[in-house]
């Protein structure tokens, strides 16, 4: 046998792991279609001084191991004590915040603005919580639309038409009122059973 031949059965082997891991991201730890691999989430970056920051190259998401730049409502958090992680979306931010348990608390929290696509301070949003997954192109099946201006997040609300929401129904909330029945919601096989 060449080299050559040993180098591209070593490529195709690293292309297979790599997809298989991208298959397991989505559908859950242990390959199952019902994703059940709720477990308890850490940080993954240390030395991170302030946010927001840059994305490390191929950097994956702390909750379902997508490629966290790769998708436009990716979110990030920092802990007091320079740890960090970053989120494919504002749902896997949801299950990181119920589940994690690091020793240092969240210093900050950035999400992308759903009318602006900007990067906003996640701990000062406004998120719609819509549970609708038919009426959504979302990576993970459905996730909150975070927005910067609460009257954006109205605006958004209002056109909504896929489900009857309504402000007074507790639809927008913050970030730190979000528990395990919220991210359940967006993340319902990732978050542990209440």
């Amino acid at each position: 046998m060449t080299d050559e031949g040993i180098d591209r059965r070593r490529f195709i082997g690293a292309l297979a792991a790599g997809a298989g891991a991208g298959i397991a991201g989505c559908l859950g730890e242990d390959g199952s279609e019902d994703g059940s691999s709720a477990q308890v989430y850490e940080p993954s970056l240390e030395g991170i001084e302030d946010g927001p920051f840059e994305y490390p190259e191929g950097m994956t998401c702390a909750v379902c191991g997508m490629t966290a730049a790769d998708f436009p409502e990716s979110s990030q958090l920092r802990h007091e004590n320079g740890q960090a992680a970053v989120f494919e979306s504002p749902g896997c931010l949801f299950a990181y915040v119920v589940s994690s348990t690091p020793d240092s608390p969240i210093d900050g929290a950035w999400t992308v603005d759903r009318k602006t696509g900007e990067q906003i301070d996640a701990t000062e949003a406004h998120y719609v919580l819509i549970t609708d997954e038919t009426a959504v192109d979302d990576p993970m099946g459905i996730d909150p639309k975070a927005f910067a201006d609460r009257e954006d997040a109205l605006s958004y609300l209002e056109a909504w038409e896929a489900e009857d929401l309504s402000p007074e129904d507790d639809i927008i909330t913050g970030l730190e009122p979000v528990d395990l029945e919220i991210a359940a919601i967006y993340r319902p096989h990732r978050v542990p059973d209440e």
